[in-house]
């Protein structure tokens, strides 16, 4: 797989920058992707130091660094300190995470992360795990559905959303990118309308993925595994993740 393909790494010399490299010291990129932040990780490091990177995605098991310093988990990263003592590492130097979704989710119809592409409403990270983004809107409750957009897409029109999404419901069952773009066409105006389906799709991402929680429990585990003077690089996109990491 092309790795510029797969996924441009953001603010790569400022978060790579911001963690203070040592040339021997141990380090963590959480969310691993196309694997741009950790190589530029790696030609920092000198021969003795080592990088663990994280990612539940089996996809990006295909961007693997043939590296002997270089060690990949398929896994959440909300599970990074188990891991980390799993590698015997007591403690690390730096941890940098690029919050978000990739751009290669984003190009993969099959994923369902885009409502520019058609494609089944997936929206899962981990294609293990069973919830899709279709499992949410045809069984959730109207009431919970509510609460998705108006806590996770920030949207005004939350409850009539989760209103016209029961109604849809109830005479054919959601399963595609278009069946939920039909749904949405009374909420998307003109005018706001790409602002308005993205705030919708990342409502439903954030509840598949469970991804706050994720993210808590990460950033929690993270600043008990640093080192007495390490650094935490975190890069975030919108205001429910910049909320936690601050």
């Amino acid at each position: 797989m092309n790795l510029k393909i797969y996924h441009i790494p953001a603010l790569l010399q400022e978060s790579v920058g911001g963690l203070n490299i040592r040339p021997d010291g141990v380090y963590v990129d959480v969310t691993f992707g196309g694997g741009g932040h950790s190589k530029e990780i790696l030609k920092r490091l000198g021969k003795n130091g080592r990088l663990l990177a994280f990612d539940q995605d089996e996809d990006a098991y295909q961007n693997h660094i043939p590296d002997p310093r270089f060690t990949f988990v398929k896994s959440n990263f909300r599970f990074l300190k188990n891991f980390l003592r799993y590698h015997r590492i007591d403690e690390v130097d730096g941890i940098l995470a690029d919050l978000g979704v990739s751009s290669h989710h984003f190009d993969d119809s099959d994923r369902g992360f885009s409502f520019r592409l058609p494609g089944d409403l997936d929206m899962r990270m981990n294609r293990l795990s069973r919830k899709t983004a279709a499992d949410v809107l045809n069984e959730y409750s109207e009431e919970k559905l509510s609460d998705i957009f108006f806590f996770y897409g920030e949207l005004k029109s939350a409850r009539k959303i989760a209103t016209a999404v029961s109604a849809y419901r109830r005479s054919k069952k959601i399963g595609t990118v278009s069946d939920f773009l039909e749904i949405m066409k009374p909420f998307a105006f003109r005018e706001k309308e790409n602002k308005t389906l993205a705030q919708a799709f990342q409502a439903l991402r954030i509840e598949v993925n469970d991804e706050l929680e994720a993210l808590e429990e990460m950033l929690f585990q993270g600043l008990e595994m640093l080192k007495p003077g390490g650094r935490f690089s975190v890069i975030s996109y919108h205001s429910l993740e910049d909320r936690l990491v601050k």
